[in-house]
């Protein structure tokens, strides 16, 4: 049984998918790329050569793109201040162009020692960088998806607030 909560959240995505902004449709798959990086990542980890590393590069690129396409866990979670304002400037299409394209690079040189599931992370990652890429080039805005980022910051408790509640 679906409760409201949870209608509200599907009418949500289908509204952010029928925006036709390009940049929401990029969140939504990096959101997807954060489980699919850890997953993969894991996976990788079961090899005996190179593959290893970029295993291991894949988990920490999900843990990295948790933060970036769901701002709210910069408040949950007790990160440096350095760290906040890289995810921060981030907050533009051209920024994720260059940020998801150099992910796509990293994982795509993934494919030398051998070619394994990681080259799924590579091509995801290219399309995300070409989402933001026409997000930007039509100039529209860059813009969160109302599902994830439902919250205005301005009501969001302070950082120790909420790491007290947890």
């Amino acid at each position: 049984m679906v409760n409201i909560f949870d209608a509200m959240k599907i009418a949500g995505f289908i509204a952010d998918m029928k925006s036709r902004n390009f940049s929401t449709y990029g969140q939504w798959i990096g959101i997807t790329l954060v489980f699919l990086c850890i997953a993969l990542g894991i996976s990788n980890l079961f090899h005996v050569n190179a593959v290893i590393a970029f295993g291991i590069i894949a988990i920490v690129q999900g843990i990295v793109l948790a933060f970036v396409e769901i701002p709210v866990l910069l408040k949950i979670f007790r990160v440096p201040d350095w760290f906040v304002n890289i995810i921060q400037k981030l907050d533009d299409n051209w920024m994720r162009v260059a940020f998801y394209a150099l992910m796509a690079v990293i994982q795509w040189l993934s494919i030398i020692p051998m070619v394994t599931s990681l080259i799924c992370l590579a091509i995801l990652f290219t399309i995300n960088a070409l989402f933001y890429g026409i997000a930007g080039l039509t100039h529209q805005e860059f813009h969160d998806s109302k599902v994830v980022s439902s919250y205005d910051n301005n009501e969001v408790p302070a950082d120790a607030q909420i790491r007290d509640v947890i």
